[in-house]
Parts: structure tokens; sequence; C-alpha cells
């Protein structure tokens, strides 16, 4: 049993490493440490390791907390926008119809794998390959900061419609109704109130991270418990506290977790079965039917009245095939309407899906600035109102990211230079809040090549303040002005060290570190105080919000 325990202990550290290693070499060469990730998985396979107990177990966890977060960022009302649901809904059929009967001709040829399958498990493999991952879109859109902006919530939603298509086919394919409980997860909003005053007592530390554990694996068994898959319930505990400011601390403090717990699913999937040739290149040969998925969302979503660029980048977060799909081949496999080799041949074709995608949606501003006149010929008139061109008016000073830091900017700037100042964010929900509070907040995306031609041949933007959510959102936003070889000043905000240099060396004119230089401005605010006085009991703390420029008052 000892030796049992060290050989478990030992392969734990064997992926462990690889992962380390082979996630390292891909961040070396420009690709996303996934990339590396879904190497490992192949590498261990080939030798024969099942990769430990560890491994397993993290890659439950990870997609019922990645499902969790994305609860957490919904938007409800965006689902039933006709570019999501509609979208996803001939999108899908389109799909499973055209890739079913490809496949199914195929095995009429009698070509090695395909061969025996009849039209019903043809369409299953079509059904399979509709889907694109909700793993790696997140995840690209979380890293760029873009989960907010409205290519990110059309793609989110859709995403989010497939995975129902695939919880109702794994109800009807596995015979497993839901229990007779099944209705009274219906009454859960009722819970809100409670779980929202947790939120608010928990705290800003462990036991937030807790809290948040509790309610992803707490919703995830609540729902298995009522014979539904379990990750949607992770989902429906994100969306009941989703609205809530906390929430998006709440997202924050889950995201290591999430990311740790998503190299184990990123392992498992080259752990499923044995890699044969045959599997293989079927698999790879799978793999250009992503661009026609892809054009096929770019063609619907302008149809229904997005923006190109919108629709491009939106269609390059969708440009894969979905763990999902493993899912419902390991369905048909265990049915005995598929053979065990379609598991690898879906393994495959959606590792290489990942590894072609994740270069394409890392450049898509430059894609689509690149090819700007082709992808224009998709658009159609008249566009949405909140996807319209970007309209700075007489601005002068354009503050991008209305966090708090942006906020913050805005307000002291608009005090000091009036209402040539605008602020311009992203997320739909935080302008509407913005605006409700009163100020001059624009839905725009700094990385937009459409806005900048514009601002370089209409507007009069001579300061750009960016402080957006991290440094690839920074970065993005100055390849565009440099694009447009925008002549103003342009500051930045960073957060960590080697940030500041490399923002200056992509076109910043000044950078301000948020925690370096914050020390420096609260010592100085300090010995700036009038009539500071000697001894601390002396201050008079003021209420909270009682002055605007958060100076407090002292005792004369």
């Amino acid at each position: 049993m000892e030796f049992e325990w060290i050989a478990i202990a030992l392969d734990d550290v064997v992926w462990i490493a690889l992962a380390f290693v082979f996630g390292f070499l891909a961040s070396l060469v420009g690709l996303p440490p996934l990339v590396g990730f879904l190497i490992t998985g192949f590498v261990l396979g080939y030798f024969g390791m099942a990769g430990g107990a560890v491994l397993n177990k993290l890659a439950d966890l990870g997609i019922t907390i990645l499902l969790f977060t994305v609860g957490l960022k919904l938007d409800l009302r965006a689902l039933i926008r006709p570019q999501v649901w509609a979208v996803t809904l001939v999108h899908s059929t389109t799909v499973t119809v055209l890739v079913g009967l490809l496949v199914f001709w195929l095995a009429v040829l009698g070509l090695p794998v395909f061969a025996g399958l009849d039209l019903g498990t043809a369409l299953l493999v079509g059904f399979a390959l509709s889907f694109s991952s909700t793993v790696f879109a997140v995840s690209s859109l979380q890293a760029s900061g873009e989960m907010k902006s409205l290519h990110g919530s059309i793609a989110v939603g859709i995403l989010i419609m497939q995975d129902l298509a695939a919880v109702a086919f794994l109800a009807a394919s596995t015979g497993k109704l839901p229990t007779i409980w099944a209705p009274a997860l219906l009454l859960l909003p009722l819970l809100r109130p409670v779980l929202i005053q947790l939120l608010l007592r928990v705290g800003h530390g462990e036991l937030m991270i807790l809290y948040g554990l509790v309610l992803a694996l707490g919703g995830a068994e609540l729902f298995e418990m009522a014979g539904i898959k379990g990750d949607l319930g992770a989902l429906v505990f994100g969306v009941l506290v989703a609205s809530h400011p906390r929430a998006s601390e709440l997202a924050k403090s889950m995201f290591g977790f999430k990311d740790l717990f998503l190299v184990g699913f990123f392992l498992s999937i080259g752990l499923v079965g044995e890699l044969t040739w045959p599997a293989l290149l079927v698999g790879v040969a799978l793999v250009p039917l992503v661009a026609g998925k892809s054009l096929l969302f770019l063609l619907l979503m302008t149809r229904f009245r997005l923006r190109a660029r919108t629709s491009l980048l939106a269609a390059l977060n969708l440009n894969n095939f979905s763990e999902f799909g493993l899912i419902v081949t390991a369905i048909g496999v265990s049915n005995g309407w598929l053979g065990p080799e379609w598991l690898v041949v879906v393994a495959v074709a959606l590792s290489v899906s990942f590894i072609v995608a994740a270069p394409l949606v890392a450049a898509d501003d430059w894609f689509y600035g690149r090819y700007r006149a082709l992808w224009t010929r998709f658009q159609r008139e008249p566009r949405l109102p909140d996807d319209d061109y970007l309209d700075t008016q007489s601005a002068t000073i354009a503050v991008f990211g209305m966090g708090r830091v942006g906020t913050g900017a805005y307000d002291t700037m608009r005090e000091k230079f009036g209402e040539t100042v605008i602020g311009v964010d992203f997320s739909n929900v935080a302008v509407r809040q913005h605006r409700e509070a009163g100020r001059n907040v624009l839905h725009g995306d700094p990385s937009d090549a459409d806005f900048w031609e514009k601002v370089d041949s209409d507007h009069q933007i001579e300061l750009v303040m960016l402080a957006l959510p991290n440094l690839m959102a920074n970065l993005d936003a100055l390849a565009e002005l440099r694009r447009v070889d925008f002549k103003g000043r342009v500051t930045a905000t960073a957060r960590y060290p080697g940030e500041d240099t490399e923002l200056l060396d992509h076109g910043a004119t000044a950078v301000f570190n948020i925690y370096q230089q914050a020390g420096a401005g609260f010592a100085e605010y300090t010995i700036t105080l009038e009539d500071a006085p000697s001894h601390p009991e002396d201050i008079d703390i003021a209420p909270e919000g009682s002055s605007s420029n958060g100076s407090r008052d002292t005792k004369k």
C-alpha cells in the first residue's frame, strides 16, 4: 500500500513538471501555455501514464469553477438577444447537418474510422463538432480583459446556449431523467438575498475564496442530486449573485484557482485513449472545418446587424471544437453508437483546433485591421445602436477603462478640464451605471481599429488615458494608436514590475504604476495636509463619502 501511494505521488509530480516545461516552452514561442498543457497530455498518453489522482480531480473542478466564474459575469439579458439565441440555433443546426452529411459520405466511401457509420451516427458526430469551447473562449477573453466587451458577451452567450443544448442531449441520450426534486430548483432565486448577505459578510480574504468554492461545488452537487448535470448548477449559482457589485471581486478571488484547475482539464484531453495513426490523421483532417464554422458565425452575426469587427472577434473566439464534443462522443461510445477510436479523433481535432485558434485570437485586432476592407463587405445596415461607431464629439481627453482607477481619473480630470473629458468602457452595464451617476461615458473599445481611424480623421482627442484591466488590453490599444500615427499624449497604468518599460516601449508617453506610486502619492498627500496635527488622536475622521476628493478635515 505504501509503494502504491508513492507511485501515485510520483505520477502527480511527473505531470506537474511536464505541464510546467511544455507550458513554459509554448509561452517562449508566443503561444498560450494551454497549448503546452495539451501537448503534455498527449505525451503522458503516449507513454501510458494515467496522470495521477490529483489530475483527474483537477480536471473536474476546473470546468465547474470555470462555469461558476462565467455565471458571475453573465448578463442574462444577453441571452435573449437574437444575435445570441437565433445565431446559435441556426449555426448549430446547419453545422450538424452539413458535417453529418460529410461524415456519412466518407462512411459510404468506406474510409478508415468512418466505415460502418450510418446516417444517425454521422449526424451525432456533426452535433459533437458543432460546439465551440467554453474553456478556451472564456480563458482567452479573461486574459485579454475583454470578457465584458460586446463581442465577448455575444461569444459567451452563444457558448452558454450551446452548453444548454449539450445538457439536454446528455439527459436524453443517457435516459437519465431529472428526479422529482428538479422542479424545486426553480425556487433557487429565493435564496439570492441570503447568498448576497453572506457575500457581504465574508470579508476580502480566504473566507471569500472558500465561499466561492462552496457556491460552485455546492451548486454542482445540488443539481447532480436533482438528476441534472452539475456544471449547470455551478453556472446558475454564479448567476444568482452576478448582479451584486462584489461579484466581480469574488470572480477575481477565484481566478487563480480556476486557471490551476483548468491545467488538469487540458492535460486530460490527451489521455482519452490510445493514439493511433488513423485516428491522428482523421482528427487533423477535421480541423479545417472550424474555418467553415467561423465563417458561418461571421455571416450570421453580420446579418443580425452586428459590425464586422464585433462579428469577427466573436467568431475567432469560437473558432475551435469543444470539450462538450468529447462528452457527446463519450456518450456515443458508451452506448455503442461509435467506436472507441472516435474519442481519440475528437480529442486530436479539439487539441489542434486550440493550437490553430490561439495565435489568431491573440492577433485578432491586427487580423481585423490588416484585412478590414474584406471584413467590412459582410457588414449590413442599419447596425445595432450599441455597436455603432463611437462618436467622441468635441472631447479632447478620453479615459479608457472606467473601473475604480479610471473613474477616479475621470472625476479628477472632469473637475479640472470640464466637459472636454469623456470616459469610454466596453461594458454596457458599466456605461449605464456611470451615466446614471451623471458621468459622460460612452460605449467603445480602445483596440477598435474603426474607432481610431475616425479619431484620426474627425475628432480632436489630444490626451488618451489608458486604465484598462490588464497589460494585454493596454498593449492592444497602444498598437492601434501607433497604427494610426496618433500625435497626442498617451498615459497608461501598470500593476507589476516590468510593465512600465513594456508600455513605454510600445508608445506610452508616461506610465503610472498603481502599486508602486500609490505609496508615494499617499505620503505626498499626508505632507501637504494643512495644519497637520502632531498626534493621530487629533484627527477628526469624516464620515465616508463626505468629501469628494478623499481628504479628511482636522481639528483646529
